[in-house]
């Protein structure tokens, strides 16, 4: 098992430090770098996911196909790609960026903030996922004009649907060098 960090960043998205994954969430947590994926099959519909009960940061919740951070000094694409491996036993190849610019803070009702610059992408598959029951306790696939009437969606998720309201074919391609700073690592 590898000693995940997250890259922290400034307001401007500049790195200026890591963090411990398994310590940076709390009532006070600083903002670093993210990413969310959505999983799109096909037909059009998108993977998502319930994220699993023992979850720090919203345990049981129902969101997009895939979130993590990247590794200092992992380009986020490739972050997307393990994760999504990781999480799912998905394996692809083109990762599309999306919004490139999404940031969002979020609180639980217990208190615990995420706080992020979160890069968003698109990835075309289709078949049956095989999630990761430490990170994953259910999935399904849904029609895009569908998801925004499920209970239980993260704040993250319902955010990232008003930025993309056409339906996930026609989103376009975003420019990468829109990204933050520190998102911009070249391998």
């Amino acid at each position: 098992m590898i000693d995940e960090r997250v890259v922290l960043v400034d307001e401007d998205g500049r790195a200026v430090g890591t963090e411990a994954k398994a310590t940076v969430h709390h009532a006070a947590t600083p903002l670093h770098l993210a990413f969310s994926c959505y999983v799109i099959d096909a037909a059009g519909r998108v993977l998502l996911t319930r994220r699993a009960l023992d979850k720090p940061t919203w345990p049981g919740v129902w969101t997009n196909s895939c979130c993590g951070h990247p590794l200092p000094g992992e380009p986020v694409e490739q972050a997307v790609r393990r994760r999504l491996a990781d999480e799912l036993s998905i394996v692809v190849d083109a990762v599309d960026l999306v919004l490139p610019e999404f940031r969002y803070r979020a609180e639980m009702p217990t208190g615990m903030v995420e706080n992020e610059i979160c890069p968003v992408y698109r990835v075309w598959w289709t078949g049956d996922p095989t999630p990761n029951p430490a990170e994953v306790a259910d999935y399904r696939w849904a029609e895009w004009n569908d998801v925004r009437q499920l209970p239980d969606l993260s704040p993250w998720c319902l955010l990232q649907l008003d930025e993309l309201p056409e339906p996930p074919v026609d989103w376009p391609i975003a420019d990468p060098t829109r990204l933050p700073p520190a998102a911009q690592v070249q391998l």
